[in-house]
């Protein structure tokens, strides 16, 4: 059974009206989607995910609730959504960013570098280039780059080099490839040091584009709620925490539209009030149960009133 993470303080910040309008953004396998939902008597559920499988699982899920509406999606497309349903405001918006126990778990995928599989790692296997097709066009600088900010790796230019080396063999093309490589050029005994996931992160991270995905639904999610409505936003990542941060302390001040000239041709009210001022955590017990939510971090923000 999913075990979603930070439910509890997720629904309590969301502040579900019985007859309001809401997004998951991540429906993923409907954890957090099936709680909401049990609040809704007259409102309504979008639930949005970019994972096929996903999509049905979440479905079969939530078949008994007539209120909830499971859409593959990206939540990069938000506003178009919710568009083409013709809905003007909603009451609140839920991200729990990253990857899921479903896609992890599945070798096929290639998400787990425990397990062999082929080097894929799209979020939506129907669209886009794989880890193993990214792997085969970047060069050192970028590959170095993206190690470094999505996984944190300071070794990122000597991994990055050994894997442009393994590809020029031709052996790279699967999940173990890439774990031989990173051991190989850190000179690591054990099976599965830290580097590793890290350097899986990354990669994942950037075959999806997940940070300029998040950006972009946080920003159609600000502009979509009605004043009071929230988004809610979990995350693991210190990128993806970053994106949240920001995007939340950009709508939250004053902005100037400016003329060529540099004269001021507009002034925009703040539109948010972030409610969390450092990010919510979860407490020891969650984590003994489910080890996965040990790095979340969960940000609140509420739309002002139009001035």
């Amino acid at each position: 059974m999913h075990v979603p993470v930070l439910a509890g303080p997720a629904l309590e910040w969301l502040r579900i009206r019985e007859d309001g309008t809401y997004v998951d953004c991540t429906a993923g396998a409907g954890g957090h989607m099936a709680l909401i939902v049990e609040w809704l008597k007259r409102g309504r559920l979008i639930a949005l995910d970019r994972d096929p499988a996903a999509v049905e699982l979440t479905r079969r899920r939530v078949a008994d609730w007539p209120q909830a509406t499971v859409l593959h999606r990206n939540y990069a497309e938000l506003a178009e959504t919710l568009a083409e349903l013709r809905i003007k405001a909603v009451d609140g918006v839920l991200f729990d960013v990253g990857i899921s126990s479903m896609q992890l778990d599945d070798p096929q995928r290639g998400f787990s570098f425990q397990e062999e599989g082929p080097l894929d790692m799209r979020m939506d296997p129907t669209r886009g280039t794989t880890a193993a097709e990214w792997l085969a066009d970047v060069d050192e600088v970028e590959l170095s780059r993206v190690l470094r900010d999505y996984g944190d790796i300071r070794p990122a230019r000597r991994i990055a080099r050994a894997l442009l080396e393994r590809r020029a063999s031709g052996e790279l093309s699967t999940t173990r490839d890439v774990v031989e490589v990173v051991r190989a050029a850190l000179g690591i005994q054990r099976e599965f040091p830290e580097e590793v996931r890290t350097v899986f992160q990354a990669i994942r991270m950037a075959v999806n584009d997940e940070l300029n995905n998040l950006r972009a639904g946080l920003t159609q999610a600000v502009n979509a709620l009605a004043p009071e409505g929230r988004v809610v936003a979990i995350s693991f990542h210190s990128g993806e925490d970053r994106v949240v941060k920001n995007t939340f302390r950009e709508y939250a001040i004053s902005r100037k539209e400016l003329r060529p000239d540099g004269r001021i041709l507009y002034r925009f009210p703040p539109q948010l009030r972030i409610l969390t001022r450092k990010p919510i955590g979860p407490n020891a017990d969650e984590v003994r149960a489910n080890p996965r939510a040990h790095s979340a971090k969960l940000r609140v923000a509420e739309r002002l009133p139009v001035a």
